[in-house]
């Protein structure tokens, strides 16, 4: 089996695993990862066996020369303990008070006052517990593993007049590269040849599959479905779009959140306060076996492993989820945030004018002033009048070339059709004419464009163009007024569209008319009153925002200047994902705070119990093993759920 790193895996090398006593350290590749999780996994179950071998020996005295030392009991707690009593001497010369330190005195405590069956079992506790906890860090670890597993090993190319099969790590830009259907494309790049319907809802969120042909873009990631598509490679490996999604995802697990260092330095005076009271339970009570029980009930495994857990299982399920929170310390923000600032254009909105509405006066037929204006707009460069011939193209009509265009800027066109005099613009140009826009028709849709149409002299109508709502959009807006938190519209539009979408979706605050500055003084006189916000955009002008914020929110369809502003990307346009990642954020933040005071209330009951001697050791090694059982799974009911990498790839090649 080949240890080389393909291309994927270089780009998307996965972080170091805190493995159980410290047995990984490196950064090995995926089929290093899988050979070093086998002989992990069988190495820790012959410490296991062998410890519980030897605690069964001593309980049954099979083989006790000796009333002070057991030697079966000696050689299970050599054998078997040896990790636990490696990693608590690397801690001590580090001067680094952890769990695995005060586990090894309470088992040194224990032998020496001839308690080997209770250090064997507490010896067996912690092993058993590490396993668990290890296997559980590694289910969330799978999750950014099954995302550099997506992309293909072996990719066809064409070279040389012909197709050969390689390594993706042996590709170059300019390849053309051939994908199959039903396969996955393994770089970013231009389609030189064939069509299909390419799957790209892991890079783009786009809920169906688009059509591709000669000239459209692909990106690594996505799944082809229908055709065979020849494509020339433009970007690979940590450049490609799957690449700094997952680059993003690996870095954000690296970071460490101002909670998960508190908790180390919680941990740590646990250990001191366990100790502290051992040794006072032993000057007042010189009972030994009560001393080494207080040693043994303190646990901060709680705080220590599940506040780690707790983080790790919110930014995968997260990214999983399509938001790709690009640090600890950001999801910890997330947690805490009580206001969200949104853009309009592009983040509630599509961001392109679209036709709501014709509405024909005076007898005129909705068809014929749809058609003239269509016509007399088929040479304009203005991005209404676009719409408009667009609008008349889509519904089967098709516009005829005016007999002269003209355009005054800042009022409309004026053409000539079949010898009549057209106009198409606003209320002013038609004044110039001498022709009257009734009081009705002008404030019939404040929040829209009303472009009027007058053809020979008279008033036909007018057209209502305005913006859309996305389809998800007051669905986000009401998961997010769901969690308690306040909504603030900041946008450059004008001031009665802006109150008509406010009013729409139930945002509470409405400030529009706003340069990129005035949205960056926005959001800085928010954080100034208290506040926690997060500013949702997506475009250059929410650049400055998304930076004053606490928390920068990015839609994955803006430009490269907002994504790289942003603490958070989401995939796609889809704000429910911000909602949910709001609320897995929370989830986190309860989760935390759950086992932080948990941890404290075990250990302060165990403490007091063992003091006064109502837990003996074998008890105390229990309740201890327990509790960070129950913490650690409380955390993991954060993780994400199994791969869907497979059934997506069934699925593509039941489509195909």
């Amino acid at each position: 089996m080949s240890t080389q790193p393909h291309s994927a895996e270089q780009a998307l090398q996965p972080t170091a695993v805190r493995a159980p006593h410290g047995d990984s350290g490196s950064q090995p590749d995926d089929d290093q990862v899988a050979d070093h999780d086998h002989a992990f996994k069988w190495r820790e179950m012959l410490r296991i066996a062998l410890v519980a071998t030897a605690a069964a020996c001593v309980w049954w005295h099979l083989w006790e020369p000796s009333l002070r030392i057991s030697p079966i009991g000696l050689l299970g707690l050599i054998g078997g303990g040896w990790p636990i009593f490696k990693e608590a001497v690397e801690n001590l010369l580090a001067k680094r008070m952890t769990m695995e330190l005060s586990m090894a005195i309470a088992i040194i405590a224990a032998a020496a006052i001839s308690e080997f069956f209770t250090a064997l079992v507490i010896t067996l506790f912690v092993l058993i517990a590490e396993v668990l906890e290890g296997m559980t860090v590694s289910r969330g670890r799978r999750a950014i593993r099954d995302l550099l597993d997506f992309l293909p090993r072996a990719v066809s190319v064409r070279r040389g007049g012909g197709v050969a099969e390689v390594d993706t790590e042996a590709l170059a830009v300019g390849d053309a590269v051939l994908v199959n259907p039903g396969g996955r494309i393994p770089v970013d790049g231009t389609v030189i040849a064939g069509h299909s319907f390419v799957d790209q809802a892991r890079i783009t969120g786009e809920s169906m599959p688009l059509e591709k042909t000669a000239g459209a873009p692909v990106f690594a990631g996505s799944i082809n479905q229908s055709g065979a598509l020849e494509i020339r490679t433009e970007r690979i490996g940590r450049d490609t779009s799957y690449g700094k999604i997952i680059e993003a995802v690996e870095q954000a697990e690296r970071s460490r959140a101002p909670v998960q260092r508190l908790a180390d330095r919680m941990a740590g005076y646990l250990v001191y306060f366990a100790l502290g009271a051992a040794a006072l339970t032993y000057l007042l009570t010189r009972d030994i076996r009560s001393t080494i029980s207080v040693v043994i009930v303190a646990g901060a495994c709680g705080i220590a492993a599940g506040t780690p857990l707790a983080i790790l299982g919110a930014i995968g399920r997260a990214a999983r989820d399509g938001a790709i929170i690009k640090g600890g310390l950001f999801l910890e923000q997330l947690s805490q945030v009580n206001t969200v600032a949104l853009d309009k254009t592009g983040t509630l909105t599509y961001g392109q004018p679209q036709v709501r509405g014709i509405i024909p006066v005076g007898g005129a037929e909705a068809a014929r002033l749809l058609d003239t204006a269509a016509s007399a707009e088929l040479r304009s460069e203005h991005p209404l009048g676009k719409t408009i011939v667009a609008h008349a193209r889509a519904l089967g009509r098709t516009p005829t070339e005016p007999e002269r265009f003209g355009y005054t800027p800042g009022r409309g066109i004026n053409a000539v059709l079949s010898g009549e005099l057209v106009l198409v613009g606003n209320q002013a140009l038609l004044r110039d004419y001498g022709i009257s826009v009734p009081d009705d028709l002008r404030g019939r849709q404040p929040e829209a464009s009303a472009v009027f149409v007058a053809r020979g002299g008279q008033l036909l109508g007018a057209i209502v163009i305005a913006d859309t709502l996305r389809p998800e959009t007051a669905s986000a807006i009401e998961a997010i007024r769901s969690l308690g938190i306040e909504t603030v519209l900041l946008t450059g539009d004008a001031q009665a569209v802006a109150e008509v979408i406010a009013r729409d979706l139930a945002i509470s605050e409405v400030a529009a008319d706003l340069l990129p500055e005035d949205k960056r003084r926005r959001i800085k006189d928010l954080v100034a009153h208290g506040r926690i916000v997060a500013m949702v955009g997506d475009g250059i002008n929410d650049a400055p925002a998304l930076i004053e914020a606490q928390v920068g929110v990015a839609m994955g369809s803006g430009t490269d200047v907002a994504r790289e502003s942003a603490d958070v990307v989401l995939l796609g346009n889809d704000l429910l994902k911000f909602a949910n990642a709001l609320g897995i954020a929370r989830r986190a933040r309860g989760i935390i705070r759950a086992n932080f005071v948990g941890t404290i209330a075990v250990d302060a009951v165990g403490i007091g119990l063992a003091a006064f001697g109502l837990l003996n050791p074998l008890l105390a090694a229990f309740i201890h093993v327990a509790s960070e059982l129950a913490f650690i799974l409380n955390s993991a009911r954060l993780l994400p759920p199994r791969s869907r990498t497979q059934p997506m790839i069934q699925t593509a090649q039941a489509r195909s």
